[in-house]
């Protein structure tokens, strides 16, 4: 019988190697045209490779977590008829590109079971990460990522069988199913029930958020500057225009945090800048483009918002929304996921008392708001009820002085206390 050799074509602009990070068939697996053979991750995306003829798998390159050169043999496939090679591998295009690299600092990030590459704008959950691409059931419209849907197969799980919230499987909801029986009522008297020790191999984008996060640790001298802000009068703004916004998209409170950072940034140009430290040069940016920690099923992603100094409140919710939901669901473009120049990541109602986020290298700062707590306050001499939030800035002490984060993060409080200012030129 013929055989027919699928080499990994380039899957990238200047691309040498690829990671395979998850397998969808295995030799001896009859296949048909354009069904996904693998999950391939680049520097720059996450792609899924289709077969381009039908036949029986005879040969794979590798497992999970190896890495291969582009024009390299990825399937051989045998084949009922002598199929032309003159096609080359190089003109069959990825299927669909699924996620960029995660960027280093916020992750924490990018297999599906997100983000953290280090600090987590948790635009309210779930990082993605590298974000791959999600199986749908046509019958039970279950849908679950390529790692857990090959879990849930090595462990002998139905997906149809394992409780999920929206119908989404995670890995978590695995966890439960097996530490609890059935998935069709967990017995409280299984909670205590000893599991066994697993071996998980860190590949694609936990490796790659791994990787990130030890460079930035290892090569940044950070030091984190932490202060409390009163949001009441903020908060009550963000409520009257919630309450009059017609069909505008609803506020959070991150669209006019980001509109107080871009205010300030000016005053303090060494907070939106980028280090070179090979070279020794520091570059200033004058526009902010935002890094947006998301958490996704994949680990934790930083989406972009350009020119963030350049919209308003509610072109900055719409941006928000947009590209958290490109994040989770697996296409974001890879100019979507690089070149910010700051970051913000906040974890939401999960935010604590006070974070310490990485920074995202080469940024040279990172900003963490935390959880909004309502506590008794001095206000003149009485005592009121006051919305409280601390937030914090990791800095990279090569560049940033202690006394300048402080003066940046004052400077902020003071827009964010009297929030008229942020509208006021």
């Amino acid at each position: 019988m013929p055989t027919f050799t699928f080499n990994l074509p380039d899957i990238g602009e200047g691309i040498a190697e690829a990671e395979i990070v998850a397998w969808h068939v295995k030799v001896g697996d009859r296949i048909s045209e354009d069904q996904p053979l693998a999950d391939m991750m680049t520097d720059k995306a996450t792609v899924e490779m289709e077969s381009p003829v039908s036949g029986i798998v005879t040969k794979v390159a590798g497992e999970a977590g190896d890495v291969i050169a582009i024009g390299s043999m990825l399937v051989e496939i045998e084949t009922a008829s002598d199929v032309s090679q003159t096609q080359s591998n190089a003109e069959l295009q990825p299927a669909a590109t699924v996620e960029d690299e995660l960027p280093h600092a916020p992750e924490t990030v990018v297999t599906p079971e997100p983000v953290a590459t280090q600090p987590a704008v948790m635009v309210e959950k779930p990082a993605s990460a590298p974000v791959l691409p999600q199986v749908v059931s046509a019958e039970n419209k279950i849908t679950a990522s390529p790692a857990v849907r090959q879990r849930a197969k090595d462990l002998g799980v139905e997906l149809t069988d394992v409780k999920a919230a929206g119908g989404h499987v995670r890995h978590a909801d695995l966890d439960a199913f097996l530490a609890y029986g059935s998935g069709q009522g967990y017995r409280a008297s299984n909670i205590s029930a000893r599991r066994e020790d697993e071996n998980v191999k860190v590949i694609g984008m936990r490796r790659r958020i791994a990787d990130n996060m030890a460079a930035s640790k290892r090569h940044i001298p950070h030091f984190t500057y932490v202060e409390e802000i009163d949001v009441t009068a903020i908060e009550a703004m963000r409520a009257d225009l919630n309450a009059n916004r017609g069909t505008k998209p609803k506020l959070t409170l991150l669209p006019l945090l980001i509109v107080a950072i871009c205010k300030t940034i000016p005053q303090f140009p060494m907070i939106n800048a980028r280090f070179d430290d090979e070279n020794g040069i520091v570059t200033r940016h004058g526009a902010v483009h935002l890094g947006m920690a998301t958490q996704t099923d994949a680990g934790l992603m930083v989406p972009v918002i350009r020119d963030a100094q350049d919209r308003n409140i509610w072109q900055l919710a719409t941006e928000i929304a947009r590209l958290a939901d490109a994040a989770r669901n697996g296409s974001a473009k890879s100019e979507e996921l690089s070149g910010s120049t700051l970051t913000i990541t906040s974890l939401g109602p999960l935010g604590g008392i006070a974070t310490t986020p990485v920074i995202n290298r080469p940024e040279v700062a990172i900003i963490g708001p935390n959880k909004i707590v309502e506590r008794p306050m001095f206000v003149g001499d009485t005592i009121e009820a006051r919305k409280l939030m601390n937030l914090s800035i990791s800095c990279d002490h090569r560049v940033v002085d202690g006394w300048d984060a402080a003066n940046y993060v004052q400077a902020l409080k003071k827009l964010i206390e009297t929030p008229v200012l942020l509208f006021a030129d």
